[in-house]
């Protein structure tokens, strides 16, 4: 564990830097609950409190972009709105965790998707932290590092990204006696204030290096870059949504405003079992965000007129009724050509289905 390294310094950050000099910056982050602004104690906020001491004539702004329970597919079709068009001039990302459970070679569609799609056009400066799950341990304790980040580390020196281990420095707190295993993960997983703060003091020691000590040996950095060659030509940089105007509807719909999640603009939403919807999209692939939870209905769905499935939707314990951005993969091996989608609103008839609400957020195509 002692030889693993907390730090990759590579390319400088060089939009963040004249971002600094111009007396003005915005700072996202995109990951997982454990990024998460919504608890106000999570790793974000160090690192934020950080900037504002360093730099005290600077102002901050800070485009928290991470939800609980969700991965690197969904942030894929977010990024647009949520991260680039907020300006961001540099991206903390976060989903070593929430990533692990997924193929490998599907996340690594989706993370190099999203990597491409920030670093794309003007460009922001990125850099890719790792947090800690318990699975990790066995790995970590014999000096290897998991899959998940490994993965991770490829597409960080590919595309010249910095990164930050800041699980590994939070683990090397506890074996040194610095902070109780408690203090870190109370329930396995999700670090309180005093493990939050560990995580964002391995970010800002990482910072420090890059913004506030001579640069030494490492890469300056430049304005703008060109992308090199993708590593997977699967990656879902151009994912996009479909627009609710260009979907068919029969039954009781509503196009309803979301008020209860940021993150979301607006959802297709009905409570009829056997409502139905259509569209056509022209894609390899097809992606579904709901506003799931345990009261929301299940579907069966129809591609270019072939057998009718039906979804089945686990309802993990911490799940309520309602709030979880929920990514529902249906294809990702399609022709690229025009295909047909059609798809029923059904009653799950599963004990932990407690209701028939149906909120569709997202319609997401994968070119």
């Amino acid at each position: 564990m002692e030889r693993l390294p907390l730090h990759h310094h590579r390319r400088g950050l060089a939009r963040t830097r004249r971002a600094l000099a111009r007396g003005g910056i915005t700072v996202g982050f995109v990951g997982g609950s454990i990024t998460d602004q919504r608890p106000r104690c999570n790793w974000p906020e160090p690192v934020a409190a950080w900037f504002v001491e360093a730099f005290p004539g600077v102002r901050l702004a800070v485009e928290n972009a991470a939800i609980g329970a969700t991965g690197s597919d969904l942030a894929v079709f977010r990024a647009q709105r949520d991260l680039i068009e907020r300006g961001c001039d540099l991206v903390f990302i976060e989903f070593a965790v929430n990533d692990g459970g997924e193929p490998a070679e599907k996340r690594m569609r989706t993370r190099e998707g999203l990597v491409r799609k920030l670093l794309a056009g003007e460009g922001r400066d990125l850099v890719i932290t790792y947090t800690y799950a318990q699975d990790m341990y066995a790995d970590m304790a014999a000096g290897r590092v998991p899959a998940t980040i490994a993965e991770f580390e490829t597409l960080a020196e590919h595309y010249d990204i910095g990164s930050v281990w800041m699980g590994l420095h939070a683990l090397r707190e506890v074996m040194a006696g610095q902070m109780r295993w408690e203090e870190w993960l109370p329930d396995g997983l999700h670090p309180q204030q005093r493990g939050s703060l560990s995580y964002g003091q391995g970010v800002t020691a990482f910072l420090e290096t890059e913004l506030r000590q001579p640069r030494g040996g490492r890469r300056p950095g430049a304005a703008g870059r060109r992308l090199p060659a993708p590593l997977n030509p699967r990656h879902w940089q151009a994912a996009c949504a479909l627009p609710f105007s260009a979907v068919s509807l029969s039954g009781p719909w509503i196009v309803r405003r979301h008020t209860g999640l940021v993150w979301m603009d607006q959802v297709l939403e009905t409570a009829a079992p056997g409502a139905k919807l259509s569209f056509t999209f022209t894609g390899r692939g097809l992606a579904l965000g709901f506003d799931f939870g345990r009261s929301s209905a299940e579907f069966r769905y129809s591609l270019d007129g072939g057998e009718w499935l039906a979804s089945r939707r686990d309802r993990p314990g911490w799940c309520g009724n309602e709030g979880w951005y929920r990514l529902f993969t249906v294809a990702e091996e399609l022709a690229p050509a025009p295909h047909r989608f059609e798809l029923e609103v059904v009653h799950g008839n599963q004990p932990d289905c407690t209701g028939t609400n149906f909120r569709l957020a997202l319609i997401g195509v994968i070119p």
